[in-house]
């Protein structure tokens, strides 16, 4: 029995905040989590949005698929430039210039701009406890310059800076542990989410709006250009990276760990590797050594979810 409690009363809109018409591949995991993103949010939003994917499919000169307020800014400065903001329309507000009302102020960033290039302005901007919220689509590589290897590269995923050979096996490290990062600032909400879970996705994207300080979600944002696999499988290889325990879904809210949604049983890693190209050259005795890495980190994460749940 798989635990998948999760609530979306008045979530869901008709309305769009993030336009058709942008250039994404075709199956582009981003496209789809920008969309569920934005109707989370709805208007009441400012965007503030790294360099990446995400800017350059959205608002080729003279369109924008943007129908909220948006910014584009450099890839390493994403989270101080919403910083600059939400303290502006704070002091607007204070001295009469602006009407008082709720303003949701957003920084959307991928895995390159959030884990390398923006890691220092998002650790600033969490430290100094603004109020936040800072979405990492996570496509686990920088896709938009040619698919080279980041901090969220898995270990033994070939990109064209960690190839597979008969030495090195393609990526060598493991994963960033970007939200873990998160938590440790002791900020009162972190997440992760999965385009191929919508409800699950918009319901922590809600949660985190409406958290008063910085709040944080990592949103697995299938790529089929970059991982090596038909368009039409993104909805399910984004399944099978949380059903096999390699993209865990959970929250943390001040402290708590909660997984959204288990599974009793994690299916094998190889389900999951074998369906992209960039894990073809793979050796049976390497899915084994990342079968138990998995298992060892999913491990942790039930062990962290049943001490603190206890926690007063």
């Amino acid at each position: 029995m798989i635990n998948y409690t999760v609530y979306v009363p008045n979530l869901l809109t008709k309305k769009e905040y993030f336009a058709a018409g942008h250039r994404a591949c075709q199956g582009c995991g981003l496209a789809l989590a920008v969309r569920y993103t934005m109707k989370a949010a709805g208007e009441n939003v400012i965007v503030a949005n790294a360099t990446g994917c995400l800017e350059i499919i959205s608002t080729p000169i003279p369109y924008t698929s943007w129908c909220v307020p948006w910014i584009h800014v450099a890839f390493e400065n994403a989270a101080a430039v919403i910083s600059g903001v939400e303290a502006a329309y704070k002091v607007m507000e204070r001295k009469g210039r602006i009407k008082k009302r709720k303003i949701y102020f957003l920084t959307l960033a991928g895995d390159g701009g959030t884990t390398d290039i923006g890691l220092q302005a998002l650790s600033g901007a969490m430290e100094r406890f603004h109020n936040f919220t800072y979405i990492c689509f996570d496509n686990e590589a920088y896709m938009n310059t040619g698919i080279q290897r980041s901090g969220s590269t898995p270990f033994g995923a070939h990109t064209t800076t960690s190839p597979a050979g008969s030495v090195k096996r393609g990526q060598s490290t493991w994963k960033k542990d970007m939200p873990a990062i998160c938590v440790a600032h002791n900020i009162p909400y972190v997440a992760t989410a999965n385009i191929s879970y919508p409800f699950d996705l918009m319901e922590k994207i809600k949660k985190a709006l409406e958290t008063e300080g910085p709040s944080y979600v990592h949103v697995l944002s299938v790529c089929p250009t970059g991982w090596g696999h038909p368009p039409d499988d993104t909805i399910r290889i984004g399944r099978l990276a949380t059903e096999t325990g390699i993209f865990p879904l959970y929250e943390v809210v001040n402290g708590r760990y909660r997984l959204t949604i288990d599974f009793p049983d994690l299916k094998p890693v190889e389900e999951y590797l074998h369906a992209q190209a960039r894990f073809k050259h793979l050796r049976d005795e390497e899915i084994r050594y990342i079968q138990e890495r998995v298992h060892k980190e999913y491990k942790k994460l039930r062990r962290l979810q049943e001490i603190t749940q206890k926690m007063e």
